[in-house]
């Protein structure tokens, strides 16, 4: 038995997990991304109520942790920024703590058991607060320097001066990365930039799928964005399986339309979807973390 936590930008989620990788006791709280000590304090207290006597607490992190100096850094958890998180959740709980990116726990239980396990190569991608995403090769997670492989979300992709997206300082210190308008609050932030209005993501999803046109735009540019960046990703890694986590991942036609963007973009012919719904839903970045 292990208690799994899955942290976002949005909410830190735990729960146990078992052999099996069944999840059971499941509880979720709001992250606090302004203060270390509050993340620290709501988290060890979180642990604490759900089982003090399970030996060890591992955890999906929407950020990156450092293999070689163990300090976190997460874009959308700026209290975190070059916090050993492992070492003092240790000293906090005294239960070894291991901790991963949430798109590496998401991308290998889908490889495993889930919508990629008959594909020789899996990128798995976030579509939540921000985007994240991971590679596995033969059933192995592929790592690197800093722990920085799959992170599709970073790097100056947009461009200053194109009208048709805004070019927005992103959380890792950049300009112009996908993340800044590849998640839920990239996605408002686009609709703002292309029609003025302000509107959550739910809402302008919700309107979308409705049918209306005055979310159009924002969405066909959102969606031709993400699928030239993704097309990239395949023609690179030879993926033969992109399953789609995240809050966004619910929403059927979007995944949809994802899919038949990127299949006309790649080199390769394929009739079969290569994007994906994950197969795990919300509890693959848990039973990912269960592998750690």
């Amino acid at each position: 038995m292990l208690l799994c936590a899955d942290i976002g930008g949005t909410n830190m989620r735990l729960a146990r997990i078992d052999s099996r990788k069944t999840v059971t006791h499941r509880h979720s709280v709001p992250t606090p991304v302004t203060s270390a000590r509050e993340f620290v304090s709501t988290l060890t207290d979180l642990v604490l109520s759900m089982d003090e006597a399970i030996p060890a607490f591992h955890i999906s992190l929407a950020g990156l942790q450092d293999p070689e100096t163990g300090c976190c850094h997460a874009a959308n958890i700026p209290c975190l920024d070059g916090l050993p998180l492992a070492s003092i959740l240790t000293e906090h709980l005294g239960k070894e703590v291991r901790i991963a990116n949430d798109a590496d726990c998401f991308t290998v239980a889908e490889s495993r058991i889930g919508a990629g396990q008959d594909s020789q190569v899996v990128f798995g991608i976030i579509l939540g607060t921000g985007v994240g995403g991971g590679l596995v090769l033969d059933g192995q997670l592929a790592t690197g320097p800093e722990g920085l492989i799959g992170e599709w979300g970073h790097g100056p992709f947009l461009r200053a001066g194109d009208s048709d997206y805004p070019y927005l300082p992103c959380g890792c210190g950049r300009t112009g990365c996908i993340d800044t308008i590849g998640g839920a609050r990239g996605l408002e932030h686009l609709h703002r930039h292309v029609t003025a209005e302000t509107a959550t993501s739910l809402d302008i999803i919700a309107r979308w799928t409705a049918g209306d046109r005055t979310v159009s735009e924002t969405m066909r540019r959102y969606i031709a964005i993400l699928s030239d960046a993704l097309a990239c990703i395949i023609n690179i890694t030879g993926a033969g399986c992109v399953p789609v986590g995240g809050g966004m991942s619910t929403v059927t036609s979007l995944i949809d339309e994802l899919d038949r963007n990127v299949r006309d973009r790649i080199l390769r012919h394929s009739t079969s979807p290569i994007i994906v719904k994950t197969k795990l839903g919300n509890d693959a970045g848990l039973i990912g973390a269960s592998y750690l």
